[in-house]
């Protein structure tokens, strides 16, 4: 191991390699909770992508593990360390390389949190929609790699709708360049989009080209209040059948609306048992029509109020109150959030079997998702030094996943496989799916030292 170093240190710049135990203890793990996470033999804090080729390179040579890291925001475990691994970190390579209007894309390196990315483009009048909640903290690399979502998901799509082209760093340090910088193109087959998602077992990107959109309108923003998380999923499957075009629609249980206002000091209605927070970029009296209807569909299905934001200000406090929601509920005790997504002709059902399961295990789950795309956050949180509690903590998470299963979903809608839900991935796509999953791996990847163990089981 000691030779790894040493040609560590001969391929690399003093200032991109690290050592020292007590500086790589905070590049160990991710935010995700009971994900195992081992001591790295080193971290390279890659400046460029010939520092990630020559790290690569070196790992390739003596068989070393590799674990490609962004801002370690992630819920899956997918960027926890391994023992005696090579974390290979990107937080470093941050800028943004270029911006085109006319063409609509940005070239960016991985390292960019979204929300920088995301007013870098606003200053020319450009719109990148994948916003994850965590857009002020998470990197534009980890957003790729999972696959992330986000807010505007129900108007706009998800990660991988904008990748138009990427530079990956493969297995054997080689680059691989894919995709285009053309509105159209259909060249080969589309690496790119098996790229992402793929959470740095197939790859470690440095580089990617993503399409925009025109900046949208300002936003009309309501809320819609109920009795119960019940009826805020039966509003929710009258909004989608009416047709009504959304650029977002998100929702709040109790529980999560109170640990938002003590831990924000917000004022939102603890009265009720469930929140809907609607948007409409539309634009003037559209904006205006569209909010209107989703109120009179709220109201039909049993709203106790519906109040319209005065102003940009109340709607973005109320868009604060749900960005912040996971981050509340973990101020309440030990966190393990779910990321489960379901049919939304379904959603009212799950949402109901959830507070069936709350109370059958005596824990508590707080209720908060993205409506209007059906993918949801159930977080179950606990107290770590009870032992009873945790067992039912760790029950509660699994079942959460067989109901979003026997209910037509998914085990994860954007915070991706990673090792915390790697045994539910076979029980989702099984036998022959988990077949292709090696065989393209084995591919690619052939000694198996990219992100090993993460996604599918070695």
């Amino acid at each position: 191991m000691s030779e790894v170093v040493e040609q560590l240190r001969q391929v690399l710049p003093p200032e991109a390699l690290v050592t020292d135990p007590d500086r790589m203890e905070s590049y160990r793990y991710d935010r995700a909770m009971f994900c195992p996470a081992g001591m790295p033999l080193a971290v390279v804090l890659a400046r460029e992508t010939a520092h990630v080729q020559a790290a690569v390179r070196v790992a390739n040579e003596f068989g070393v593990p590799i674990v490609p890291q962004g801002a370690r925001s992630g819920l899956s475990g997918a960027a926890n360390a391994l023992d005696g691994c090579i974390v290979i970190s990107l937080e470093k390579m941050d800028r943004i390389l270029a911006i085109e209007p006319v063409d609509r894309y940005v070239v960016t390196q991985p390292g960019a949190y979204n929300a920088v990315l995301s007013r870098a483009v606003a200053e020319h009048g450009l719109f990148y929609p994948p916003d994850p909640s965590s857009w002020e903290f998470c990197s534009i690399g980890g957003n790729l790699s999972t696959n992330s979502g986000g807010l505007c998901c129900v108007k706009y799509g998800v990660t991988t709708d904008y990748v138009l082209g990427l530079e990956v760093v493969l297995a054997d340090g080689r680059v691989l360049r894919t995709g285009r910088k053309t509105v159209k193109g259909v060249a080969g087959y589309d690496l790119a989009k098996l790229i992402v998602g793929s959470e740095g077992t197939l790859g470690i990107i440095t580089e990617a080209t993503l399409m925009l959109r025109p900046a949208a309108a300002k936003p009309r923003t309501m809320a819609a209040l109920f009795a119960d998380g019940v009826e805020a999923g039966n509003a929710i499957l009258e909004i989608i059948r009416s047709g009504v075009s959304l650029s977002l629609l998100e929702i709040m249980d109790r529980t999560t609306i109170q640990a938002v206002n003590k831990y924000k000091r917000m004022d939102l209605p603890e009265e009720a048992g469930a929140m809907l927070i609607a948007q409409s970029d539309a634009g003037g009296e559209a904006g205006a029509a569209d909010v209107a209807a989703v109120a009179k569909l709220c109201r039909d299905q049993g709203a106790l109020e519906c109040i319209e934001a005065e102003d940009d200000a109340e709607g973005e406090m109320l868009l604060e109150g749900r960005r912040v929601a996971l981050t509340a509920l973990e101020q309440l005790g030990t966190t393990m959030i779910d990321d489960v997504a379901v049919p939304r002709s379904r959603l009212a059902e799950f949402i109901g079997r959830l507070e069936e399961l709350s109370a059958d295990l005596d824990i508590t789950i707080g209720v908060l998702g993205h409506a209007g795309d059906g993918n949801m956050h159930p977080t179950v949180v606990f107290d770590q030094t009870d032992p009873a509690q945790a067992e039912r903590a760790q029950q509660a998470f699994e079942q959460v996943m067989a109901i979003g299963l026997e209910l037509g979903g998914t085990i994860t809608g954007e915070h991706g496989v990673g090792v915390l839900k790697r045994t539910w991935l076979a029980e989702e796509i099984g036998p022959v799916a988990l077949d292709v999953h090696r065989a393209i791996k084995a591919a690619l990847d052939p000694k198996n030292l990219l992100n090993p163990g993460k996604i599918v089981a070695d």
